[in-house]
């Protein structure tokens, strides 16, 4: 699910497309200012995985089936110094070839009565600025399982390491990734308080990673007892909070196959390759890499309660 704005509610205050909402990459000038324009709100497009993503039937925004491209990434600098990047989401009409509509997605939260210099336009870094916001993600300081028993941080993890996984005994870390981005928006990590999930202390993450959760009674309705539930959608401002402002340092751990490990005590997914995050990964890492899914499947927003989904999850997975 990717939140985005219309383009017209991004117009150009000043420069040479003055009065003009945001447009693709080709009719863009690097030095012109934007701003979000009154009363603008934001949407969330659903994108099926392909080569072209397509809107998915249920999406709020876009058209069922239409073809969706990433055409660009746009940097943009404020007044103060702050850089906010922001895909530009390409929607193709019935014809296959002309524009239907733009879609924006900022990777930062953008203020309103603010400008924003555009400064840079890359169409090659897009896609894996997008595959970035999937990737699961443990921050420095998490303690993961090892094959001993032993606690230790993330960050002293190296590849070769045994792992303790819950499906497949101990695996050996094929690769530790790290990188250090602005703790906003789209990349601004998720606190699991100590003790919400039975954690031994707080689990901090990536907003789309996942959490294994094995219910012993079925609360969620979902016909099995082993589901994953992305950290974002279990946000309640008390024990789950979004955690903004300054750096992070995300580190991904990947192995052979896609796993359920243990970070502070409690089972979490590892980094998994498919269509979405291959192009924010090394090339070399990757090459032959194929995971398959595993039986757990994952439980989206709509299928968890409005109110107290973490003590269903809680409740769930204590019988």
């Amino acid at each position: 699910m990717l939140r985005v704005y219309p383009a017209a509610a991004f117009a150009c205050v000043d420069g040479a497309n003055l009065g003009d909402p945001m447009d693709v990459a080709d009719a863009l000038i690097p030095g012109d200012v934007y701003a979000l324009q009154p009363g603008a709100a934001a949407n969330r497009i659903e994108a099926l995985a392909g080569a072209p993503m397509t809107v998915a039937a249920r999406s709020a925004a876009g058209r069922p089936g239409a073809p969706l491209y990433l055409d660009a990434c746009a940097t943009f600098m404020c007044p103060d110094g702050a850089v906010v990047e922001m895909l530009l989401l390409a929607e193709l009409a019935d014809d296959g070839s002309s524009l239907a509509a733009l879609h924006l997605m900022p990777l930062a939260p953008l203020q309103p009565k603010r400008g924003y210099a555009l400064i840079a336009i890359d169409r090659d870094v897009a896609a894996a600025r997008l595959a970035e916001t999937d990737c699961v993600a443990f921050t420095r300081g998490t303690r993961i399982t090892l094959a001993t028993g032993l606690q230790i941080p993330v960050e002293d993890l190296r590849p070769g390491d045994r792992v303790l996984t819950r499906d497949n005994g101990v695996q050996p870390l094929r690769w530790v990734g790290q990188r250090t981005v602005r703790a906003q928006g789209a990349f601004a990590p998720i606190r699991i308080a100590a003790g919400a999930l039975m954690n031994d202390g707080d689990l901090v993450v990536a907003p789309n990673h996942r959490l294994f959760v094995y219910q012993r009674t079925d609360a969620l309705g979902a016909g099995q007892a082993e589901v994953l539930v992305k950290a974002r959608h279990l946000i309640d401002d008390d024990d789950v909070t979004v955690t903004q402002g300054g750096f992070v340092d995300y580190f991904h751990l990947l192995f052979d196959g896609h796993e359920i490990i243990y970070a502070e005590g409690i089972a979490a997914e590892s980094l998994t390759v498919d269509t979405r995050t291959r192009p924010a990964l090394p090339r070399d890492i990757v090459a032959d890499t194929r995971h398959v899914p595993g039986p757990a499947i994952e439980i989206g927003r709509a299928g968890l309660p409005a109110d107290g989904a973490l003590a269903t999850l809680r409740a769930a997975s204590l019988g």
